[in-house]
């Protein structure tokens, strides 16, 4: 498959800033609660402005929606039925590799077992 780099450019982009974007938005729910008798479109307003104010939150997320761009590049260029169980099973294991480095939980073995089966099953659709 020629578009085996951008599926896992896509996975890699989606996978790596889906912790990076939680951490971003800590902080959230006060502003949620400061604003909780406002009308629901100030308090929308509001969260909208907390996000989109902070680079913790901004820069992952432009990062994750690029990942988008290259993934529906590759949608019209390559074998859907092999895309999309790729490209999502690569962002999960993605996900918590990089959650792992922030600090979060891995969970169990059974979760590392999983992203290694993720990666030999993807290895096997590629080949």
């Amino acid at each position: 498959m020629n578009n085996a780099f951008g599926l896992v450019a896509v996975a890699v982009c989606w996978g790596s800033t889906n912790p990076f974007i939680k951490h971003g938005s800590k902080g959230i729910d006060k502003v949620s609660k400061k604003y909780a008798r406002e009308p629901w479109y100030v308090r929308t307003g509001m969260e909208y402005w907390f996000l989109l104010t902070r680079w913790q939150y901004v820069l992952p997320l432009a990062i994750n929606l690029s990942g988008s761009a290259v993934y529906y590049y590759t949608l019209g260029n390559s074998n859907l039925s092999m895309i999309v169980p790729i490209t999502n099973s690569l962002t999960f294991a993605f996900t918590v590799l990089a959650g792992t480095l922030l600090g979060e939980q891995i969970g169990s073995r059974e979760t590392l077992l999983g992203i290694v089966l993720v990666f030999i099953g993807v290895l096997l659709m590629l080949s």
